[in-house]
């Protein structure tokens, strides 16, 4: 089965171009050295929950809307050689610094995930 990198982070809705440039430019790197798919998305219908929901997950404010997002990969073990290939890109060298993400990525979140069902 796939295994899958998940992540939700909030993004500044002034900065919404500029996250999908950023985001774009990812996608292309991530593909590039083996990833099988690679999808972002935007909020459309996220409400705050009782106990918990994205909103509450990344400490949303007024300004700001949520990001979820993916990257499949064949297994594990593929994930980590892209990974490591995509770390050492030029192309997103500039990303590295967080006073120049178009996002606070102190509230984003992510992990891997092994795929238990697919149809």
């Amino acid at each position: 089965m796939p295994y899958v990198d998940g992540f939700v982070l909030p993004v500044p809705k002034a900065n919404i171009e500029e996250y999908k440039k950023m985001a774009s430019r990812c996608a292309d790197v991530w593909r590039e050295h083996g990833a099988l798919e690679y999808r972002e998305c935007i909020a459309e219908d996220v409400k705050p929950g009782e106990h918990t929901s994205f909103p509450q997950a990344v400490k949303l404010e007024d300004n700001e809307t949520v990001i979820f997002a993916w990257i499949v990969y064949e297994s594990r073990a593929k994930r980590d050689e892209v990974n490591e290939k995509v770390m050492k890109d030029p192309r997103l060298a500039e990303m590295m610094d967080p006073k120049k993400l178009p996002f606070d990525g102190k509230r984003m979140f992510w992990g891997g995930f092994d795929m238990i069902i697919q149809k």
